[in-house]
């Protein structure tokens, strides 16, 4: 990774001749996961939604869903609501896999999905791109590449997730459009669209062919993923159960994520909102079992609270917290990998945006999330993904990403000789042991500005979102495309894929 050079700071040079060496592509959580409940009321939580699934039951819209569930031991009722029994739920958690090997396109980008790993994601799903130079602006394919640009530039980001939705494209050929750049801009793991059979099975079509495999060996391997969420309260709608009916024929990973808030789709306690997550998120990985036992999926949660005099959602708050410690316990109760979350709710990238993300951050690391979404670039509780926002997060994901190297400790560390050369009284700027290190010692931050009130004025007093600015146009304007992601026999092949598909009429989502 290399980033744009940054003005000096005091005492140090603006390019150090070496820079620091950091591996952020493969990180395990370094702390034990930090609980907010007993082990009792975690079991109460996850006894409960299960009665929730077996009495209650949750409303399948989809025929072919139901089908399956009731060939798997469910009842089903008139009005569709699938009653899923203790048994059926067990099943579907044995024959879940606890590891999941997620291939790229190249080997040191493979992922692996488990409890105690942790992989990092932009923010997604946005219907608005913002930045200081053009402003808010619903979002354009302009702006996703540009955004999957940034996200390819920093390692620390595992995953190209859908940041933006480029409404410049209409629905039924937007697939084709996001899949294209995602395929050639970067070398990270694809997302696909679960909206209906037709844009899955293109999608899937157009990974397999870039990445040069067969048939059997898409099928073979995990290649890309999609987020399925359910309709809370207690329902599975139409296109989320047939991506998660697609994902799991084909053996690609579905990230399942009930979106519950706290006294508006869900019961207000914390306790209450996790309850109901649990049992959403049963539901659908039993669905994805009975489908294709030993499919790839993950459990999920996106739980926070609304703010009770207008409705709207909050984030980085202490229920959100709370929320995403409870449901790591639960995913360690169940054994599977699971997905969680950052956000803000905030409107610009100020004080507000920065606390609220990194304390959900903190939340969903501390919770042990295998995969954390929304970790950078997220505003307006998901309306909006911002430039200068995205670049500001990356210092606390690359934090968050250096805290996962263990410190060390060993005769070199512990540095007995800096001590023996440097008096009482000293400073150790000139020791042997500081000039040997202090070009890769520390954290390099990408934004953050180190220096004093007299340097940082002459230097143009530049705030955050002004660094930001001017690091996020460095990146776009040196940036090149990975060289397996620009081979011209297989962009062209892609380009007649999709002229066909064009041609045809495309896919227009599934409802």
């Amino acid at each position: 990774m290399s980033e744009p050079t940054r003005r000096g700071r005091r005492g140090r040079l603006a390019a150090p001749a070496t820079r620091r060496a950091v591996d952020y592509r493969a990180l395990r959580h370094p702390f034990p996961p930090a609980p907010a409940f007993s082990r009792d009321e975690i079991e109460a939580i996850h006894l409960a939604a299960l009665d929730v699934l077996q009495d209650l039951g949750i409303k399948v819209l989809h025929p072919q869903a139901r089908r399956y569930f009731v060939d798997g031991g469910a009842r089903v009722t008139d009005d569709d609501m699938v009653h899923i029994g203790r048994d059926m739920v067990d099943a579907a958690l044995a024959s879940a896999p606890r590891s999941i090997p997620l291939r790229a396109a190249v080997r040191d980008r493979d992922l692996v999905l488990e409890l105690g790993r942790l992989v990092f994601q932009p923010g997604a799903g946005a219907p608005h791109a913002s930045d200081a130079i053009r402003g808010r602006r619903p979002g354009d394919l302009t702006s996703f590449r540009e955004l999957v640009q940034i996200t390819q530039h920093f390692d620390a980001l595992h995953m190209i997730p859908p940041l933006i939705e480029p409404q410049d494209i209409p629905m039924h050929l937007r697939h084709y459009a996001m899949t294209k750049v995602a395929l050639t801009q970067s070398d990270k793991v694809p997302f696909v669209f679960a909206r209906g059979t037709p844009q899955v099975m293109d999608g899937f079509e157009m990974i397999r062919d870039f990445r040069g495999l067969s048939d059997d060996a898409f099928r073979a391997a995990s290649h890309c993923y999609t987020i399925v969420n359910t309709n809370s309260p207690r329902q599975l709608d139409v296109p989320m159960a047939q991506g998660l009916i697609d994902f799991a024929r084909y053996g690609q990973v579905v990230i399942v994520t009930p979106f519950t808030l706290m006294g508006a789709m869900a019961p207000i306690t914390v306790a209450g909102a996790l309850t109901l997550s649990h049992a959403e998120a049963l539901a659908a990985i039993t669905l994805s079992q009975l489908v294709n036992p030993g499919a790839p999926v993950t459990y999920g949660t996106f739980t926070s609270n609304v703010d009770m005099k207008s409705g709207a959602p909050a984030f980085g708050t202490p229920e959100q917290v709370k929320a995403s410690l409870g449901a790591g316990q639960l995913a360690r109760r169940i054994g599977l990998p699971w997905r969680c979350a950052a956000g803000s709710a905030a409107n610009l990238n100020d004080a507000q945006a920065a606390h609220e993300t990194e304390i959900s951050a903190w939340g969903a690391y501390l919770a042990g999330a295998t995969i954390m979404i929304h970790a950078a670039g997220w505003l307006e509780g998901g309306l909006t993904v911002g430039y200068e926002k995205l670049i500001a997060d990356m210092d606390m994901v690359q934090t968050l990403a250096e805290l996962c190297t263990p410190a060390k400790a060993g005769p070199d560390e512990i540095g007995l000789d800096a001590l023996r050369e440097v008096e009482p009284g000293g400073h150790f700027f000139g020791a042997g042991h500081t000039m040997e290190r202090y070009q890769t010692e520390f954290y390099d931050p990408i934004s953050w500005d180190w220096s004093n009130h007299g340097t940082w004025t002459e230097s143009g007093a530049e705030d955050t979102t002004q660094r930001a600015t001017r690091i996020w146009q460095g990146i776009l304007d040196g940036f090149t495309p990975p060289e397996v992601a620009t081979d011209p026999q297989r962009v062209g092949q892609l380009d007649d894929f999709i002229a066909r598909r064009t041609a045809q009429g495309g896919a227009p989502p599934e409802s």
